[in-house]
């Protein structure tokens, strides 16, 4: 098995998805559900389509037969995949309401490590015999230290709202914000879930077309998608009509919007592309040990770009424990990293 490859694979899947979250920053002058509209559009249909089918020619094929399989197994982890998209998707808009009431640090931080934690043990846990194996002590002792370090993170966020808040002399809503937050990390996770249960046996289709199992993984984030697809343009479609705000498309001056929907939305899928491939290249566990790895290194770009836009100013404490948080979670990314290696 390949060792540096898979993880650098993951490593840039996790830039990717640690920058998306910055277009939420610049949606001004469209409305929040016109942006999300192109946003969606974007990350869900365009990209994942054409990049699928540039790497796999016959996806459609693919996914005609898995749709059409006559094995109640199959057709039972496709519902699965896709009902699980559909709830990812309650999260995903939830995510978009959290960041303006706690900033993007504090939201990164809470929704990565429990989509981390729970997206990697819930299919841990439906393996056969899954507590005998050797990897499951390390597996464990990485979640663990995951949630030490977005706990840090956390608190770190906590003590920057007091002081902004403070300063400012304005009512925090720091608690409504975190409790969103807390919906939207477990929801979230369900779309790792989803796409490890159908990911094995689209694979094991797909190498019917001769496609490798990496290359496959993007076909099963296709199944995935129509789930939280239809949530997220359901949503954006409901306030549409009750904000009627149809014509926020055509705002003079919207192009700067525009444009980081777009370039939100092709990191979006980059990232998960990319983890779906990194993951099959680290073997059975791959999904497993390579969920938690990449969000929790996304959690250390996204406070990146978080320090850069000034959430951090005058909050030189807060920062602190944010760094100490950070460090937790590169330890946990490696304790991670080395349980796929034990055999």
């Amino acid at each position: 098995m390949e060792v540096l490859l898979p993880f650098l694979v993951i490593f840039i899947a996790s830039f990717f998805q640690g920058s998306f979250g910055l277009g939420m920053k610049y949606m001004d002058p469209l409305k929040w559900e016109s942006w999300w509209v192109v946003h969606v559009f974007t990350a869900m249909v365009f990209i994942p389509v054409i990049w699928t089918l540039i790497a796999v020619p016959d996806c459609f094929s693919i996914l005609e037969k898995t749709f059409q399989s006559s094995d109640p197994i199959v057709i039972n982890s496709v519902r699965l995949a896709i009902f699980f998209g559909f709830a990812w998707g309650i999260g995903g808009i939830m995510f978009g309401i959290s960041v303006p009431y706690i900033g993007l640090s504090l939201t990164m931080g809470i929704v990565m490590g429990l989509a981390g934690t729970l997206g990697s043990l819930i299919p841990l846990l439906q393996i056969e015999n899954a507590v005998q194996t050797p990897q499951f002590p390390y597996v464990i002792t990485g979640l663990c230290i995951t949630i030490v370090g977005i706990t840090l993170t956390a608190k770190a966020g906590i003590d920057r709202d007091k002081i902004s808040n403070s300063e400012k002399n304005e009512k925090s809503n720091i608690f409504k914000g975190i409790l969103i937050a807390i919906i939207c990390g477990a929801l979230s996770s369900l779309l790792a879930v989803g796409h490890t249960g159908v990911n094995d046996d689209v694979s094991l289709i797909a190498s019917e077309f001769g496609v490798e199992g990496r290359n496959a993984s993007l076909v099963a984030w296709l199944i995935v998608f129509i789930g939280a697809f239809a949530m997220n343009i359901l949503y954006a479609g409901f306030l549409l009509i009750k904000n009627n705000s149809f014509s926020s498309f055509s705002i003079k001056g919207s192009g700067k919007a525009y444009r980081w929907a777009i370039i939100a939305g092709i990191c979006w899928f980059a990232a998960l592309g990319m983890y779906g491939q990194g993951a099959a290249l680290m073997g059975s566990l791959g999904n497993i040990v390579g969920w938690p790895m990449l969000l929790g290194l996304s959690l250390i770009i996204s406070n990146y770009w978080a320090f850069r836009a000034g959430e951090w100013d005058d909050a030189k404490n807060p920062f602190k424990i944010l760094v100490s948080g950070i460090i937790v979670l590169v330890l946990a990314s490696v304790v991670l990293g080395y349980s796929n290696m034990v055999t």
